[in-house]
């Protein structure tokens, strides 16, 4: 997978650390992408490096590995000055966007609500703080996004309380909802690998909650 540069406007910065295997640091990247594809157009560097991913899916037909070729294609196709205007009216427009990509919206049908302030709280419980001189709440997509490539790192329990609670029951139907919005071009391919990377993540965090049993005359270690 090809990592995109992830200098987006995060709405927090965390405390830091190193992916601690090729599989987190995988689920780190992608994460880290879609963060940086939300919060604003990708520059012809961004561009250039999502139309090199590999396009070797190692003969898998899965909808994931079918959902990077069509990122990769749509990154080949796309212009800049374009996505300027695609990303406008997505999601800022005149005073809002074809979509609100926040949590709380989504939740209750409502900014500002109270999965903001269980957000804050876990944030802050997790060590992160939020920036200065950013307006955008913290429960917006990109921001979450980019707070799970920066927690991959950590404890499997902490991963899984935070998705459960703050992604799994509203990102998913974001990432639909922008493959169906009727400004997405480049942005229906962005939707489709949120939608199918969001079902590997929740399988992922699943087994780490509920692992599999051991086995009959298998040794645990």
């Amino acid at each position: 997978m090809t990592q995109a540069p992830l200098s987006s406007e995060a709405e927090v910065r965390p405390s830091g650390g190193t992916p601690e295997s090729p599989e987190d640091a995988l689920r780190a990247n992608t994460w880290g992408l879609l963060g940086h594809l939300l919060a604003a157009p990708p520059t012809d560097e961004s561009l250039a490096l999502l139309a090199q991913i590999n396009g070797d899916t190692d003969g898998s037909a899965d909808l994931l590995a079918a959902a990077w070729q069509m990122l990769r294609q749509a990154a080949g196709r796309a212009k800049p000055a374009e996505l300027d205007d695609e990303f406008h009216d997505l999601f800022t427009g005149m005073g809002r966007g074809e979509l609100m990509p926040y949590g709380s919206w989504y939740m209750t049908g409502f900014l500002m609500e109270l999965p903001l302030a269980k957000l804050r709280k876990d944030l802050q419980d997790l060590g992160f703080q939020r920036q200065e001189g950013v307006n955008e709440p913290e429960d917006n997509a990109a921001a979450l996004c980019e707070v799970m490539s920066m927690i991959c790192t950590g404890e499997q329990s902490a991963q899984g309380q935070f998705f459960q609670r703050h992604i799994a029951p509203w990102m998913q139907r974001f990432f639909r909802d922008l493959q169906e919005a009727s400004s997405a071009r480049f942005y229906r391919a962005v939707g489709q690998l949120g939608e199918q990377f969001m079902e590997v993540e929740m399988e992922y965090l699943r087994f780490w909650e509920h692992p599999e049993p051991a086995a009959a005359g298998e040794r645990k270690n």
